[in-house]
């Protein structure tokens, strides 16, 4: 894989309050660059969420309603990452859940595509038993040894997933092959499909 070919592409991941919908608590943004997760450029947010925090997903991403409670609003931090994120592409693990949750809290927000991780593992890896986040990082053993913060908080799950990301890569020829086995039919940059032809 020639990561040169690579147009713009950011890596997200995002946790949120655990209400439905949720109200967003974090939020990362980290490029792949030539092939590598850049963290000098990573984007990364904690907000206080309107609803207050359950005490479930606190087990889960530690992100407790003390520790987010001087954090900025949304409206205060919204357009800041909605520059982050721009129009470039996105990839996350089981994208689908990441992009309408960011769409949500974004609407004027187009990516040019979306990458899903979760699509892209069933491809690269036909015979795995589970395609959790955590089960990709104990088939991959990505080098994490730089990856920010724990599992489960946005920026250390976006580190991991772009890790992740990048060793995939290798099982396609090209971006064209890359995108698609990995982008979801119906999200933006999923290829039209071929049209057979016709005599109109």
């Amino acid at each position: 894989m020639n990561f040169s070919s690579w147009p713009t592409l950011l890596v997200v991941d995002v946790e949120g309050n655990g209400c439905n919908p949720p109200d967003l608590v974090e939020v990362a943004a980290l490029p792949v660059r030539d092939g590598q997760p850049d963290k000098s450029t990573a984007g990364a947010w904690l907000t206080k969420p309107n609803h207050p925090v359950t005490p479930f997903a606190a087990r889960v991403h530690g992100l407790t309603n003390q520790v987010l409670d001087d954090k900025p609003g949304w409206e205060e931090i919204k357009d800041e990452v909605h520059a982050c994120l721009g129009t470039a592409w996105i990839a996350a693990h089981n994208a689908h859940v990441d992009y309408r949750v960011l769409s949500a809290h974004l609407p004027r927000w187009q990516p040019a595509g979306v990458i899903d991780t979760l699509r892209l593992a069933k491809a690269a890896y036909r015979d795995l038993p589970k395609y959790s986040l955590d089960a990709l990082i104990e088939h991959v053993a990505p080098d994490l040894s730089q990856a920010p913060a724990q599992r489960h908080r946005a920026t250390f799950d976006a580190y991991a997933t772009a890790q992740i990301l990048i060793a995939m890569a290798s099982h396609c020829e090209s971006w064209e092959q890359l995108v698609a086995a990995a982008v979801p039919p119906g999200l933006p940059g999923a290829p039209e499909p071929e049209q057979e032809p016709t005599l109109w």
